[in-house]
């Protein structure tokens, strides 16, 4: 008889501990398989800024190329396609839980939020303008390398907004960067061509600095305010800042378009459209659906990850757009300009190591945190 419980007793002991290694795997598989995800919408964002940034860009200097002269219209497709991110809110926040998207305690007032909305706004329609008067001067390719700088801008803007540290690896970023730019400067001879003259070319380039610095501010702000304001960090509120930056520049750009009289041009620049009135249509839709394929990327990366890391993807496809220049534009591709690539790309390698070593060091600290002695008198949770 205490044979067969003895039994009785190694066969359910057997049980449990099978069922309870059951219930560790189903349970660590969870997030495992949650980290997928977040890699696969990672990937997806990442695909979004890495292809529709360097085609819109493309995209704004075809217009220009053949007979588009309005500044105004390449600063507004940057913004107008706004409502692709309302539609992506809308369903993105049915598929979520409103208890996990909400929290009122922490939401800051209304004035709060419209004044954050309309400055960064603002801000946004001021980077856009400069941008597209120097994708007018500039050919394509020197103005994404120049673009490049807004890593630079980034790092500056942030030590002083969000105390980041200039380290070796930071220092040699804004270095490079620095003389990537300076190369193209000391090259305007060669870049000119019979259509701008050498003045044209430098407020292009003056602009485009203008441009990237704007870049690197409002990064840097985001960052501040997803630290300062928007406590929560949730989809929500990442998404809203998007939206209501966008309606706030774009209604800034469209008033500076019927003040400046540039709408009464366009009627007589679609008809005289070298590419036909189907293809000045198509192209300017292209480009403002790009845009905002790329901006729900940017912020899409924003939230899944950080501003840094989507600034520093942005970086990458910049040196692509050089390359398509090339071969669409026929633009010159001189030992300058390789090396002015080569620099930018090393100074982006150096700042992508920087927020490798960042995140490696957060990641270390936390490990040791949840691995700290428990005091007598309290429970250890990976003891449960």
């Amino acid at each position: 008889m205490d044979r067969s419980q003895e039994l009785y007793n190694g066969d359910q002991n057997l049980e449990e501990n099978l069922i309870s290694h059951e219930v560790t795997e189903s349970s660590s598989s969870v997030p495992q398989a949650t980290n997928y995800k977040r890699w696969f919408r990672v990937s997806i964002y990442v695909i979004f800024v890495l292809f529709c940034q360097p085609l819109a860009t493309i995209l704004g200097r075809l217009y220009y190329e053949n007979g588009g002269n309005s500044t105004y219209v390449v600063t507004l497709l940057q913004l107008i396609g706004f409502p692709v991110l309302v539609l992506f809110r809308f369903f993105s926040r049915i598929r979520q839980p409103k208890s996990t998207d909400t929290n009122f305690s922490q939401s800051p007032s209304f004035t709060t939020l419209a004044s954050v909305y309309l400055c960064t706004g603002l801000l946004v329609s001021a980077y856009a303008y400069l941008s597209a008067v120097g994708l007018l001067y500039l050919p394509v390719s020197t103005f994404s390398l120049i673009l490049a700088s807004q890593l630079a801008f980034t790092a500056f803007f942030s030590y002083f907004l969000n105390s980041q540290k200039f380290t070796p690896f930071i220092v040699n970023s804004l270095f490079l960067l620095t003389v990537s730019s300076a190369l193209l400067v000391v090259n305007t001879d060669s870049e000119n061509s019979t259509n701008v003259s050498r003045v044209q070319y430098v407020i292009g380039f003056i602009c485009t600095i203008g441009a990237s610095a704007g870049i690197g501010l409002l990064l840097s702000l985001i960052q501040l305010l997803f630290r300062k304001v928007f406590t929560n960090h949730t989809s929500s509120a990442v998404m809203d800042l998007a939206i209501y930056q966008s309606l706030v520049a774009s209604c800034v750009v469209l008033i500076g378009l019927f003040a400046s009289g540039e709408w009464e041009t366009l009627p007589n620049e679609m008809r005289n459209y070298k590419l036909g009135k189907v293809s000045y249509v198509l192209t300017l839709a292209s480009a403002a659906i790009s845009w905002q394929v790329y901006t729900l990327g940017l912020v899409g990366l924003i939230f899944e990850s950080s501003s840094v890391f989507s600034n520093s993807i942005t970086a990458v496809g910049l040196p692509i757009v050089p390359v398509v220049a090339v071969i669409v534009f026929h633009d010159k591709m001189d030992a300058s300009k390789i090396f002015s690539i080569i620099l930018a790309i090393w100074g982006f390698l150096s700042f992508v190591y920087q927020h490798y070593l960042d995140e490696k060091k957060l990641k270390t600290s936390h490990t040791s945190d949840l691995h700290l002695p428990v005091e007598e008198g309290h429970t250890n949770i990976q003891s449960l």
